[in-house]
């Protein structure tokens, strides 16, 4: 065999392993290289769908937990108003009451935020059935009899359009009342200055005598001690923190029975009173321009479709004693919020919805920021897994082509060393 036709069969040889081999191999290579794109973008979106599906249950679970811890709050005041019918009335026995009924808040002193125990009470009252003051704490200490009034003119009352004293008169032993947050309204320009909101509720319970019913019980509860349960909270964080700031739009605030807010971050949306006792009116289509000028910025869901028409859904749901998460927009912001009922109930605030209700609201684009950071992980995983297939595919096509070579070379000297030349190139043969 001439070296020239060694040579085409050992290339031809050499040709046929390596495209035998190699083909099959690129192909899979290929195939591998695409179902790795595919599972990096499936995993993408699985995940981003698993984060904000379990980040949602979780919100609405914390809110539902949250919900739970007030209305326990709210019973226990309850029991407290009814315990205080059956200490002695005087002076020194009420102060004690007032002195031992305390639960922690967070505080600022001397610059630093500090936990200490602070009264549940601001104020007790013992009022005969005339309206008269008989005996009063204020502030932990006796009030002077000069300082003691008559409640049956409203006029009389701190807040001037309080009505704690009639519905203290319709109850029967054993039934107490609470009044919604009562407080003078914070504005913005006064928020911003550093004031902030100071509400109470009042709660009272009837006293009988012989003669039926003699009077009153009045417990004023000082209210950030039932704000504190959203007022300390992010809901994208655990722990509890001091004054949150609303503009990362991670949040939580409490609405009432009639849609008003009663606390929030920003204390300008609280529901309060001007000086006169009349309310200051909350945000509608028609007074948002005009209030919102003014610094006024009472917010109640029930009247706020005009932002958002999914607000009104959200405290509908809530007064029929649904808990839930909706997506809204507000200040230009979409919003994921979770919400749950307050299970408080007695004849003023009926089943289902109770005394009012809790919601987290979490800012989606803060909250998109972990889910993308999450998937944008895997997708460079992704990439990372798909270039070390490549190298992997080259690598191996390399040492098959050398192999094919080997292989080839072999084959060839083995068809030189077994057939004879001259089978190769057989001699002419002339049938004539």
């Amino acid at each position: 065999m001439t070296n020239k036709e060694n040579g085409k069969q050992f290339f031809t040889v050499s040709r046929l392993f390596f495209l035998l081999i190699v083909i099959p191999l690129v192909l899979m290579a290929f195939f591998i290289a695409n179902s790795i794109l595919q599972l990096g973008d499936t995993s993408k979106i699985k995940t981003i769908s698993a984060l904000d599906e379990t980040f949602q249950q979780s919100l609405e679970t914390r809110a539902v937990t949250i919900a739970e811890s007030a209305a326990d709050f709210l019973r226990r005041v309850e029991k407290d108003a009814l315990v205080a019918t059956i200490i002695p009335e005087t002076p020194e026995a009420y102060r004690e009451f007032v002195d031992t009924n305390r639960q922690p808040l967070l505080v600022k002193r001397d610059g630093n935020v500090v936990r200490t125990q602070v009264p549940l009470y601001k104020e007790m009252a013992l009022i005969d059935r005339d309206g008269n003051e008989r005996i009063k704490i204020v502030n932990g200490k006796v009030a002077p009899e000069s300082a003691l009034v008559n409640v049956s003119d409203p006029a009389n009352r701190t807040y001037k359009s309080e009505d704690y004293f009639e519905q203290g008169q319709k109850l029967e032993k054993g039934e107490v009342y609470m009044s919604p947050v009562t407080g003078w309204y914070v504005d913005r320009k006064s928020f911003e200055a550093g004031k902030r909101f100071e509400g109470i509720i009042r709660v009272t319970t009837p006293l009988f005598d012989q003669q039926g019913y003699s009077g009153q019980i009045v417990l004023t509860l000082d209210a950030r001690h039932l704000a504190k349960f959203t007022d300390y909270v992010i809901p994208t964080e655990p722990g509890v923190f001091y004054e949150v700031d609303a503009s990362e739009g991670n949040y939580a605030y409490m609405v009432d029975y009639r849609g008003f807010v009663i606390a929030h971050p920003v204390h300008s949306h609280i529901a309060g009173l001007y000086p006169d006792g009349t309310p200051v009116p909350p945000l509608t289509q028609e007074t948002m321009d005009e209030l919102t000028a003014k610094g006024v910025e009472v917010l109640n869901l029930k009247l706020m479709g005009f932002i958002d028409p999914e607000l009104p859904i959200i405290a509908e749901d809530a007064e029929a004693g649904n808990s839930g998460t909706r997506v809204y927009t507000f200040g230009g912001h979409q919003k994921i919020v979770a919400y749950a009922p307050i299970e408080y109930f007695t004849a003023a605030f009926p089943e289902p919805g109770g005394f009012g209700w809790v919601a987290l609201t979490v800012n989606v684009d803060k909250f998109n920021e972990q889910a993308l950071a999450a998937a944008q992980k895997i997708e460079e995983e992704a990439r990372a897994w798909m270039t070390t297939a490549i190298l992997i595919i080259v690598i191996a096509i390399v040492l098959l082509f050398l192999i094919s070579w080997i292989l080839a070379r072999g084959i060839a000297r083995s068809i030189e060393a077994e057939v004879p030349e001259e089978a190769l190139s057989p001699p002419d043969y002339d049938d004539d």
